[in-house]
């Protein structure tokens, strides 16, 4: 006999930057979901949220969170809309930025800590004040970087994601991040 496994859908809604925008698109999410549930005669528990990528989002993430019950932060497209770099343009300046002092890593493989950072942590810290049990993770390289997954774990993520080749390391820094935190 085959085991069913439960599956609890988690439908992200992108580039939110206004809690009514998350609002207006979670109504469409659930007229589509009681469209299914009444057609197949089926209850589909399921979740709303959002991928936070813009500096606004994070700055009133407390209004979002009223709206979405899971943040995803999408550091890659929340570094160049911070620092307004594009990935696709960076290679040609980022060598000169690291040698002259302007940078001291690239921020789309280790997250800016002082500058995007502070914007994930002040979104973290506004979206739990009105959600409590608010899943929040990132979505990203930065998910397959030891010093951001030690941030991440030190601001108080649940997950990191990062592309599939960076999940050995990613496996390894969350583990050792625990630790640290830990006192071990």
């Amino acid at each position: 006999m085959k085991k069913i496994k439960l599956v609890i859908p988690e439908i992200m809604i992108p580039l939110v930057s206004t809690a009514a925008e998350i609002q207006i698109l979670r109504n469409l999410v659930n007229k589509k979901v009681e469209e299914i549930q009444k057609k197949h005669s089926i209850k589909i528990k399921y979740y709303v949220g959002t991928m936070i990528e813009l500096p606004r989002a994070c700055l009133t993430a407390d209004e979002i969170a009223e709206k979405a019950e899971f943040f995803s932060f999408g550091t890659n497209d929340l570094t160049q809309t911070t620092f307004g770099f594009s990935r696709d343009d960076i290679g040609g300046f980022l060598p000169e930025y690291l040698e002259i002092g302007i940078l001291d890593h690239d921020p789309f493989q280790s997250l800016d800590q002082t500058g995007v950072g502070k914007l994930v942590q002040i979104g973290v810290e506004r979206g739990r004040s009105v959600r409590k049990d608010l899943k929040i993770g990132i979505c990203g390289e930065h998910g397959g970087d030891p010093d951001s997954i030690e941030f991440c774990n030190r601001i108080g993520l649940d997950y990191v994601s990062c592309s599939p080749f960076r999940v050995p390391i990613a496996r390894l820094a969350a583990a050792h991040a625990q630790l640290k935190t830990n006192g071990n």
